[in-house]
């Protein structure tokens, strides 16, 4: 009964507020985007390890999911409404909506989820992951079916019509399954993959590092390809009557590609950064991306232009009134995942405002690792500098904090008078 009000409150956001075309919400790029079957409602995983389910015409965030620990690199809208997110962590997490937690944990995966799709049938789950392993989740319940066979990182994953799978790894091959998990056969590219689509008639799309979209039969068989170069193809999506793909390149475009004659009919520009994902609206009227910029943008899928101002006024630099401090420098490799101040918006690491004196693991929300929750460690410009010095795996072993050291004790020096003015409350800047 209450997911009955939430559903119907929901429905009143979407008529009552005013329309948007980009979405902001995310502290870091946008890796994964699915829509629901209505067209109404979007899912986006970010490198800050949250889940935030969209209005579509509103650009209104309806929910941020927050339970992952690491960035959420899948997501997939489930025809029962529910939505799944898969991630760095390994585990997949099914969502119902207004819920704050997960309905249900998927785990097995020893590596990083890559890829998530739903059967057609709307009874499975199947997933692509690091560990080198592609898996079947019975929705209903019960054990994974695991599809062994890649030789490295499984990149993608999608249905066939019938059933069967298709996957995609950095080994260069397509691989197609039975239903069941049993192979049927291979084919081996030029290079290592990172995306794949299949169209309603069973054609499959591959594309990856070589910046070329290939179509394979259902036996493997190449039947064309479209080059796109110089950037890598890292996203695909089909649209909904078969006749176009969508590839969304690490250059920032989007290539609409007609399927009949193997040609691009026009690129989607954006603003020069990545597109990490691409969906398209059920009626095929728009694509929606997610890109390096942290935004899910709005497409007219017809011309290619954008829905709404291309571009949007970027946040106010953290670091304009540092401007000059060799610290602040140092420290710019850090914004990505880390904030100055508690009332930025969240990033893939816990905000640093008030980090000296602070213990290890104890800012409120963030969810940390259990081997940190474990360590008696107090934040001081000695103990800051140290981590950077020897490293975060060996000085905090058990992080999810990517391994990166300041090998110049100067520098090290620097950013720790750098952190002690910008972190305090009402820090302006050098006085």
């Amino acid at each position: 009964m209450r997911v009955t009000r939430f559903v119907g409150v929901i429905a009143a956001l979407l008529l009552a507020l005013p329309a948007a075309a980009q979405m902001r919400g995310h502290g870091g790029p946008v890796r994964a985007l699915a829509i629901t079957g209505d067209g109404r409602l979007a899912v986006s995983g970010g490198f800050d390890q949250a889940a935030i389910v969209w209005g579509l015409d509103t650009g209104a965030a309806l929910s941020v999911l927050r339970f992952h620990d690491g960035a959420v690199n899948a997501v997939a809208a489930l025809p029962d409404g529910r939505f799944a997110s898969g991630s760095e962590d390994g585990r997949i997490a099914l969502w119902r909506l207004g819920q704050a937690e997960p309905e249900r944990v998927l785990e097995g995966h020893a590596g990083p989820v890559a890829g998530l799709v739903v059967s057609p049938d709307g009874a499975a789950l199947a997933s692509a992951a690091w560990d080198g392993t592609a898996r079947i989740w019975p929705l209903e319940g019960g054990p994974a079916r695991i599809l062994e066979g890649h030789k490295g990182n499984v990149n993608a994953v999608a249905f066939l019509p019938d059933g069967g799978l298709v996957t995609a790894g950095a080994d260069a091959s397509v691989r197609i399954w039975t239903g069941d998990g049993q192979p049927v056969t291979s084919a081996t590219l030029p290079s290592p993959l990172s995306a794949l689509a299949v169209t309603a008639d069973g054609e499959i799309a591959a594309a990856g590092a070589d910046a070329t979209v290939r179509f394979l039969g259902r036996d493997g068989s190449e039947r064309g390809q479209v080059e796109l170069g110089p950037a890598p193809v890292i996203a695909l999506a089909p649209s909904p009557d078969g006749t176009r793909i969508a590839a969304a390149s690490a250059g920032g475009t989007v290539a609409m590609i007609a399927r009949a004659d193997r040609k691009v009919l026009f690129n989607l520009v954006g603003p020069g950064l990545p597109v990490w994902s691409v969906a398209w609206r059920p009626d095929g009227s728009e694509l929606v991306t997610g890109g390096g910029d942290r935004l899910v943008r709005r497409w007219n899928a017809s011309s290619g232009e954008p829905i709404g101002p291309l571009a949007m006024p970027r946040p106010a630099d953290a670091l304009a009134a540092f401007h000059g401090e060799r610290g602040a420098e140092v420290f710019r490799a850090c914004v990505a995942c880390h904030t100055l101040t508690p009332d930025e918006p969240p990033r893939a690491g816990p905000t640093l405002a008030g980090i000296f004196g602070r213990r290890i693991a104890a800012v409120p929300g963030y969810r940390y690792s259990e081997a940190l929750r474990g360590m008696d460690i107090v934040w001081t410009p000695e103990t800051v500098a140290r981590l950077f010095e020897v490293g975060p795996a060996r000085y905090t072993p058990g992080t999810r904090m990517p391994e990166q050291t300041i090998n110049s004790a100067e520098d090290r020096d620097a950013l720790m008078r750098f952190l002690a003015k910008a972190t305090q409350p009402h820090a302006t800047g050098p006085n």
